[in-house]
């Protein structure tokens, strides 16, 4: 095994041997704006106490240049990842200096050249272990201490951490600024950002704290930023979050910086926040596109006590800050912004992560056994963020939510700036809420699968409840019925205790019976016969926006298992589809719609309803009111639609290039332009002049990404042999560069000029994971699965390379079980009583 894969076994052991007691960082990027200087150097001084004489510390750089321990020189021991230390004493001071690596993957130490201006823009980003790619540490969540960044730095540029400037003072060429010390915390949750970044100021105050605010992005974009808007979020969250947990936000500042080329969409560093810049809106944006961000933003804020201010031990208790994190978003969502239906968003669109990856065979508790650094970077999936939060969601309707939140605030008090285990966290909530939640956690945090939950009635018409994969359940039972108005409304609602896979309940008959009616557990919901029969006839009379999110999503899930045919789905998606007024629940109709099609139709039928939906979807786009969120989302979807048909190719060249051919109120912003001129070039209706033209009009960051992605989506075999090229040799492309290359690469309906490339992607695939860094070859390996390729082909890789990492294999495992439900599914889908 790489040294650079650390293990949860030898991290332990270091833990026992050391204690940090502080860190000093001195890095000096004023060379960072040449792109010919791909280093920077970056100096080290740590103190710790140990009861061992030898250890290591951390480094993933271009080299180490010296290491000093307790005064004395010693000879540099470093195998690429990690610096040996020897002759240590009970105290120690060891100074390490070295050079690191700009990076161009989005991990470590980022570097970005803004083509809109030629200004140059440094980010870091470290989770779960890429501290060691900036400077020399101990590269584990355990080992807490604080932190006195000093950053040497071009004079004009902003440069901002973790904590606030300490002192500036000037340097021949540039500023050297020292930042206060932090509080003790983590390495993977430092941040340095540096740039000519365009800063608004606020601040918000609670009791006697008052917290001083920024929002950050790079200049070009500073006239897109709506900073009032984040403001008022982020002072209305620090509200709710001190309140509920009565701790002080204690962290000093609150910095938001959206960021270039982001791995993530957020990540929580204490007082330096950083986001993706896809949340600055260049364009139109949607409701459910501002939701969504202030879901983010508060998902983030909750950090700052769930996994900033406490921390887990090491990466199996990761949902001990994801699982709350996403949970506590979406509460503060509802409760303090004027998003108050942000469970309707949480239930169709993070619940649909947690069920996709649930059904995996690479399945997992949501405390899971992490071993190493590798398990952990792909365990930041949709078990550990959105199971973990709906499970939370049960727990509170279980426990109480006073009891609950009295629980979490005995957690901050007892552990503050300290570490901890699922044990510490069940012991702080079975105190508050009377409870022993041991077999509760058993139940839900240290079990895998996903229950689904049905109606049946037996002869006598006596109700039960039946579930597969059995799990204590308390939930809503909802009876609708139509009221004079002609709408479904609920008439009653049942709580109910469930434990066994077969649970008797009065229910009366009614139009449409929900499960889970509120959304209070964790569960796939079927809909009986005669609930399903209402909705194909009425989806569009239930009124509650949460029910329709929840029978959107029952529909989606008995799609996806091949227990209700997808042309059946398409039908009722294409019937009510234009008429769903909540944004978040129309865009989720707007992509499952067209994967249904690609997917799991027979590919007999795909062209027909690809047709179909793009004539659809160019309907309810002139038919949408004018400058609405949904007719920005009929025209996202009529893009998306027409990179695989082409009937309406004149059509959308006509809005493109002709003045007033698009409908009143579409504003035709660049990056909608560039989706509409991409789906043309996917369908050779777009050449390379037409998108020469088009990046002269947005030559931006966003705008090259487009171009690429567009320039490789052209159905030329030479087009695609490039692409697959470049992606394989091209070290110099970014993380989003590569990216928009793989993109083009699979994007139309051409699949005949891609799928001789599936020899090559399973003879390549192991020397990318050996040779690239994560990030990269994880997009890679998934990106260029190749979908139309048998499961023997996958099987067979996985047969000769049963040596290869874990995490590799987890990959290919996975995308070969995507492969073999839509084969499944496909297969369904052609047997006459489905499809007739």
């Amino acid at each position: 095994m790489s040294t650079a894969n650390l293990t949860r076994a030898e991290t332990a052991e270091r833990s026992r041997a050391i204690e940090v007691l502080g860190y000093r960082v001195e890095l000096d990027v004023l060379g960072a704006v040449d792109p010919e200087v791909g280093t920077f150097a970056t100096t080290t001084t740590v103190e710790f106490t140990a009861n061992t004489s030898t250890t290591w510390l951390d480094f993933l750089g271009a080299g180490v240049e010296s290491v000093t321990v307790n005064g004395a020189s010693m000879p540099v021991d470093y195998d690429g990842a990690r610096i040996a230390l020897t002759g240590l004493r009970e105290s120690n001071v060891v100074t390490v200096a070295a050079r690191g690596e700009y990076s161009r993957s989005g991990e470590g130490l980022h570097r970005f050249l803004d083509p809109a201006d030629d200004r140059t823009y440094l980010y870091t980003q470290y989770e779960p272990a890429d501290a060691r790619r900036v400077f020399a540490c101990f590269e584990q969540p355990d080992l807490k201490a604080p932190f006195t960044f000093v950053v040497t730095a071009p004079q004009e540029w902003e440069v901002i951490s973790n904590q606030q400037v300490a002192e500036r003072g000037d340097t021949a060429g540039g500023q050297v600024v020292t930042f206060e010390p932090t509080l003790p915390i983590s390495t993977y949750i430092t941040a340095i950002v540096a740039g000519p970044y365009h800063r608004v100021d606020s601040e918000w105050s609670g009791g006697d704290l008052t917290i001083p605010l920024g929002v950050l992005c790079r200049a070009s974009l500073a006239q897109y930023l709506d900073a009032d808007t984040i403001f008022e979020i982020t002072r209305q969250g620090l509200g709710f979050f001190a309140e509920g947990f009565d701790y002080p936000y204690p962290f000093g500042k609150y910095d938001q910086v959206f960021v270039p080329e982001y791995n993530l969409g957020a990540m929580e560093n204490p007082g330096c926040v950083t986001f993706t810049e896809a949340y600055v809106f260049r364009g139109a944006a949607t409701e459910s596109q501002y939701e969504g961000r202030a879901n983010t933003i508060l998902h983030e804020m909750a950090h700052m006590w769930f996994g900033d201010l406490v921390t887990m031990v090491w990466w199996d208790d990761l949902w001990l800050k994801e699982s709350f994190a996403d949970y506590m978003g979406a509460l503060a969502n509802a409760e303090a912004t004027r998003w108050t239906d942000a469970w309707v968003a949480f239930a169709n669109r993070r619940k649909a992560w947690a069920y996709l990856q649930d059904q995996l065979p690479t399945t997992h508790p949501i405390v899971a056994d992490i071993v190493d650094l590798e398990a952990a970077k792909l365990n930041f999936d949709g078990i550990t963020y959105a199971k973990g939060a709906s499970v939370l969601k049960q727990l509170v309707a279980y426990a109480g939510r006073e009891a609950f939140f009295e629980g979490a605030r005995r957690y901050f008090r007892a552990h503050a700036f300290g570490n901890t285990t699922l044990t510490d966290l069940l012991t702080e909530l079975s105190a508050t809420s009377g409870r022993d939640l041991t077999s509760w956690a058993r139940a839900w945090l240290q079990t895998t699968g996903v229950s689904a939950l049905s109606l049946e009635r037996d002869a006598d018409g006596r109700a039960a409840i039946v579930q597969t994969d059995p799990r204590p359940h308390r939930l809503g039972v909802g009876r609708y019925d139509f009221d004079p108005a002609g709408d479904l409304v609920c008439v009653q609602r049942i709580e109910v205790d469930l434990a066994d896979a077969r649970t008797p309940i009065d229910v009366d008959e009614a139009p449409l019976v929900v499960l889970n009616d509120a959304d209070l557990t964790y569960a796939k919901v079927r809909l009986d016969e005669r609930s399903l029969s209402t909705v194909e006839q009425s989806l569009d009379r239930v009124r509650d926006p949460l029910t329709r999110g929840l029978i959107w999503s029952s529909l989606w899930n008995t799609t996806r298992d091949s227990e209700l045919g997808a042309q059946r789905y398409l039908s009722m998606a294409q019937r009510f589809s234009a008429a769903e007024p909540h944004l978040t629940l129309l865009t989720s109709v707007l992509a499952n719609a067209p994967y249904a099609i690609e997917h799991y139709l027979p590919e007999t039928a795909r062209g027909a309803a690809r047709r179909e939906w793009l004539d659809h979807a160019w309907g309810a786009l002139w038919d949408a009111p004018p400058a609405s969120g949904s007719q920005l989302a009929w025209a996202r979807a009529v893009a998306a639609a027409a990179e695989v048909d082409d009937s309406r190719a004149d059509d959308i060249r006509s809005m493109l290039d002709t003045d007033g051919k698009a409908p009143a109120g579409l504003s035709l912003d660049p990056d909608l332009r560039w989706a509409l001129r991409g789906a043309l070039a996917a369908t050779g209706h777009a050449d390379m002049a037409d998108l020469d033209g088009e990046l002269r009009r947005d030559d931006t960051g966003s705008g090259r990404t487009a171009y690429l992605r567009a320039t490789y989506s052209r159905p030329d075999p030479d087009v695609k042999a490039k692409a697959w090229d470049a992606i394989f040799h091209d070290r110099t492309l970014s993380n989003d560069h590569l990216g928009a290359i793989i993109a083009g690469f699979r994007s139309g309906a051409r699949h005949d000029l891609v799928a001789g490339y599936a020899a090559d992607y399973f003879a390549t695939i192991r020397s990318v994971w050996e040779t690239r860094s994560i990030e990269i070859a994880r997009r890679i390996v998934v990106g260029l699965f190749p979908a139309d390729t048998s499961l023997d082909a996958a099987d067979g890789w996985r047969d000769a390379n049963a040596d290869a990492p874990a995490a590799l294999n987890r990959l290919v495992l996975e995308q070969r079980d995507h492969l073999a439900r839509d084969l499944r599914a496909q297969a369904f889908n052609s047997r006459p009583d489905v499809t007739g």
